[in-house]
């Protein structure tokens, strides 16, 4: 955290947050992280609500969630339409089979949650690397749930990307099947290449060239939708990491440009 004081206020647009790691923490730590709040304007994205779980909502968790949204005005609040625990947290994103019987059990927890956070929330389409009990498609299943829920969509354009490698399927025809006007915002990141047909969804490298010029299609498809960079470890100097900040809102500037030019 000390080493993000160096950015400057211009190079960062918005900056996003897992409440379950700042719920109740107080004294030097929350000073910190109040000087970045005080600075930027924050996005929430959970960690831990596990909305295809088997177990029921947690829903002392969302009234604590809630709090720390209102306390730092944050607006948005977004989850992985995945579940993470059962009897204890797998400390994994797990796939939701893509059935009808799950698209009515998850999008009843997302509704649900909406009413107790008082806020609509977006979901993330995550990165899996099976398929069981598999009725529908991949984007059958996330457009059902949204519809059905009717929440908004995280579109993680990383995990198109890497589920496109391991799940063989064309990701602009994916992207093109996403509801544009549900998109809150975007997550891009970078992955690991465990195979030549094998994408591990790592947030630990560099976003690599595919990916950057899938999120370009998105601009061009949907518009400069705000972005987020995720990186979780291998975490490089802050310089580096402003880099790949400058690449996404060059793409944004070029994409806002050309609507400039048919206006």
């Amino acid at each position: 955290m000390d080493d993000l004081r160096s950015v400057r206020g211009a190079d960062v647009d918005f900056m996003e947050i897992a409440p379950e790691n700042w719920i109740r923490v107080g004294g030097a730590l929350k000073k910190k992280f109040r000087y970045f709040a005080d600075r930027y304007p924050l996005v929430s994205h959970g960690l831990s609500l596990s909305l295809g779980g088997p177990h029921p909502l947690d829903e002392g968790l969302l009234r604590d969630i809630k709090r720390f949204l209102d306390e730092f005005g944050v607006k948005l609040y977004s989850e992985h339409l995945s579940y993470c625990a059962d009897h204890g947290h797998l400390y994994d994103l797990m796939p939701i089979p893509f059935t009808d019987d799950a698209v009515t059990y998850v999008a009843d927890r997302i509704r649900r949650a909406q009413d107790i956070l008082e806020r609509r929330i977006a979901i993330e389409n995550v990165s899996y690397y099976a398929a069981p009990g598999k009725e529908m498609d991949e984007a059958d299943f996330v457009n059902a749930v949204l519809e059905e829920a009717d929440c908004d969509l995280l579109l993680d354009v990383n995990n198109i990307y890497v589920n496109s490698i391991n799940h063989r399927y064309d990701p602009r025809e994916f992207l093109a099947r996403m509801p544009g006007h549900r998109i809150a915002y975007l997550h891009v990141a970078g992955h690991y290449v465990e195979d030549e047909d094998l994408r591990v969804d790592t947030h630990g490298s560099a976003v690599c060239d595919p990916v950057w010029s899938l999120l370009a299609e998105t601009y061009q498809k949907f518009g400069a939708i705000p972005t987020l960079l995720e990186r979780d470890f291998n975490i490089p100097p802050v310089p580096e990491l402003l880099s790949e900040v400058s690449r996404i809102r060059e793409l944004q500037e070029g994409r806002l440009s050309q609507l400039e030019k048919h206006a």
